[in-house]
Order: structure tokens, then C-alpha cells, then sequence
């Protein structure tokens, strides 16, 4: 990781001929020399709501929201309608992102038709216009169609991005989580396929995957910052603080802390899932499961991962960048070569703005955040995309 701690200098400490390629791509230096240049981030954990739900999100806002974060590449979960199951379905979501995206998307496909978990999708007529399969949002509840899936995947050489949730415990139960992950991961044995966990939240499931990890299976994990900085003991009755899977116990979030730093878990994504706002009314047993968190997933783990020491910054790119690019086949830059590809991605930040989490300066149109009101730290001035300017914070 020593590539990336020249980078963390202010943009005036670069070389000439860097300083000329930022002047190239029409950003006015001066302006920008007390920051420093970080990688676009890669988010694998995206609900982008369309089509189907536009009155939540749409491509235009969660990309523009994507790039607000620092992010220049976002998976987009298949939670649609119609769900992306079949070429036709899915279609209509990839004209979406070709007209409005302004940052990169790579669309998943359902494992299931409409997500029903009956019988699989059209997978092998998607295969090759999707990043990977998965029903997120429901587990695969059938032994024997997720087996399936699996073997499709393998021969498809497609990833299965599995939600662990088993419908037979309560959801805010660990079990409902662990359960189906210990399941899936037998499966992974039998099968040989590529696996990779969303969201975990529990101390059981950080364990099995640190054991599957020790035994060779090819399977990797995600978690999201509300798992690493809440538990269920200091979070209010209201729906901001409403996701899926449900913020656990402490001993849960320290395990899942742990797991980041000793690598058990490989990436950070931010399940950025927005809805209405009458739809997060009503407490946490009346409001809808999801927040947003494109726009604060890297200030809430700057102050509260990187500033305490629990991680290092480096440790952080690994986690945002190299690792989440490195497992979904997308390239990854060292920061030396940030800049010299011929239409660069890459974020431009101020690292020591400390502030306020304010929803109603999101670019996204969801506002059910459960960091409102708490200091971050760390706030994006610029993002690039393939060479273009496509976020600048006056």
C-alpha cells in the first residue's frame, strides 16, 4: 500500500506534470491545492430504484449522489419492476444508465424469476450484460434452487452475491442471518461457486467466513458503516435507523470491526437503499427497510475508523477501491497512475472539513440517514469520471 501515501499530500506537493494534467482536465488548480486526489471509489451495494421506483431515486439522482460521495463506480441491486430476470427486463434498465448515468453502473441480475425465489432467472441470457447474480433484499429460502443457482453461476463463471436472511427466525435475530449464510457456504463447498456476502452484521457469520476463508473457499464479504459505528442499544425509534439486515448488538459491531481490520471482511459497501419520505415514517415497526449513504460513507469512516486509528487510510482504499474492483473484475489503478490514463477517475477531497450531516443538501432524493446530525469528517470537492468533471462542490 506504500503507492498510496504520496497521494494523501495536498495537490500542490504534486509532480509539474501532474499538476499540468489536472490543468488539462479543466480543473483550475489554485483553486483546488490544499486538497488531495483519492481514488473514485467503488461502490458493489447500490439501489438506484429505477426503473419501477422513480418517486425514491432515479439513475440521474443516485449517480449524481454516487458522485457527491467520490464514488465513480456503483453496482445497482435488482430490487425493480419488472426486476432485471430476463434480457427484456433488464434492458430497460441499461437504456436508464446509457441516458442518465453520470458515474460508472453495473447492473446485477436476479437469481430468481422476479425475485420470488421459485424458480431461477433467465441467467445465462444475462450473463454477459450483468456483473454478477443476486436477490438481495430476500434470502434464497429453497436448498435446492440456490444449489442450482449456484452451479448455473459456476458455469457462467458468474459470481452469486448472497442477502442471508432465513426466513424462518426473526429478522432482527442473528440466526436469520448466520443460519442461511452457514447453509449458502456448504453449498459453496459442493458447488465450487464464487460467493459473496452482503451486508454482515453478526459476530456468527464474521466467524464463519473467517473459517471458510481459512479453508479456500473462493468467498468474500461487504459490510456497511452503520454495522461499524451503531448498535441496537443507542439507535431511537425512528426509521432512520431502519435497514435490512437490522443493526445488531455490541458484540456484533466489534466483531465486524475486527473483521475489517484483520482483512476477514473485504470491502465496504453502503446498501444505499432511498425511499420517500412517507415511507420512513412511523418508527421502526411501521418505516420502510433502507437509508442512503452514498454521500457519507467516506466522511463517516474517515472520523470513525480512520481518525481513531482503528484502520489506517490506506487500509480504508483497500476496502473502497482495490479490494471491491480486484473481486468484480474491474481494473485498479495504483495511485501512481491515477492520473495518467487518458480519461482518468479519480476524487478530489478535503480531508480536514469536519461538519454536520445535513440530508437536505443530499444530491440523492432519499433523506432517511442515520448519521443526520452527527460530525464527520472529510468532504469531497470534485469527482472526475472518464476524464470529465462530473461533480464540483462550489
Amino acid at each position: 500500500m506504500k503507492e498510496f501515501k504520496r497521494y494523501f499530500a495536498k495537490i500542490e506537493e504534486l509532480r509539474e506534470t501532474e499538476l499540468e494534467r489536472l490543468t488539462a482536465f479543466g480543473i483550475d488548480v489554485d483553486s483546488v491545492k490544499s486538497f488531495c486526489i483519492l481514488p473514485g471509489f467503488t461502490d458493489v451495494h447500490v439501489h438506484l430504484r429505477e426503473p419501477g421506483f422513480l418517486y425514491k431515486e432515479t439513475v440521474a439522482t443516485g449517480t449524481k449522489a454516487a458522485s457527491a460521495g467520490g464514488f465513480t463506480d456503483i453496482m445497482s441491486m435488482p430490487n425493480l419492476k419488472p426486476v432485471p430476470d430476463c434480457p427484456a427486463n433488464l434492458q430497460i434498465q441499461l437504456d436508464a444508465i446509457t441516458s442518465d448515468a453520470c458515474v460508472h453502473v453495473y447492473p446485477y441480475g436476479a437469481i430468481t424469476a422476479g425475485q420470488m425465489g421459485e424458480k431461477l432467472a433467465d441467467m445465462e441470457a444475462m450473463a454477459s450484460k450483468v456483473t454478477a447474480f443476486t436477490d438481495d433484499g430476500r434470502g434464497v429460502m429453497s436448498d435446492t434452487l440456490m444449489q442450482e443457482a449456484m452451479t448455473e453461476a459456476k458455469r457462467l463463471n458468474k459470481m452469486i452475491v448472497a442477502h442471508c436472511e432465513d426466513e424462518n427466525f426473526p429478522k432482527a435475530s442473528s440466526e436469520a442471518e448466520w443460519m442461511q449464510l452457514k447453509r449458502d457456504l456448504e453449498l459453496v463447498r459442493h458447488t465450487g461457486c464464487a460467493y459473496h456476502m452482503c451486508h454482515v452484521s453478526t459476530k456468527e457469520s464474521v466467524q464463519l467466513i473467517r473459517e471458510a476463508k481459512a479453508e479456500g473457499l473462493n468467498v468474500t464479504v461487504e459490510t456497511a458503516p452503520h454495522y461499524l459505528t451503531f448498535n441496537r442499544d443507542i439507535i431511537e425509534d425512528d426509521g432512520r435507523f431502519k435497514m435490512n439486515p437490522p443493526i445488531k448488538g455490541e458484540e456484533d459491531r466489534l466483531a465486524v470491526i475486527e473483521a475489517v481490520a484483520d482483512g476477514t471482511i473485504d470491502m465496504i459497501a453502503t446498501d444505499h437503499a432511498p425511499h420517500s419520505a412517507e415511507e420512513k415514517r412511523g418508527g421502526m415497526s411501521g418505516a420502510a427497510f433502507g437509508i442512503v449513504g452514498l454521500e457519507t460513507c467516506f466522511p463517516v469512516m474517515n472520523k470513525y475508523m480512520v481518525e481513531p486509528g482503528i484502520i489506517s487510510m490506506e487500509k480504508l482504499m483497500e476496502l473502497m477501491y482495490i479490494n471491491p474492483r480486484k473481486r468484480f473484475g474491474l481494473d485498479a489503478p495504483d495511485m501512481d497512475r491515477l492520473l495518467e490514463a487518458d480519461a482518468p477517475n479519480f476524487s478530489i477531497w478535503d480531508l480536514e472539513s469536519e461538519y454536520s450531516v445535513n440530508p437536505d443538501e443530499f444530491m440523492t432524493m432519499g433523506r432517511s440517514t442515520p448519521y443526520d446530525g452527527m460530525t464527520v469528517k472529510g468532504r469531497c470537492i470534485m469527482t472526475v469520471v472518464d476524464g470529465r468533471i462530473v461533480y464540483r462542490r462550489d
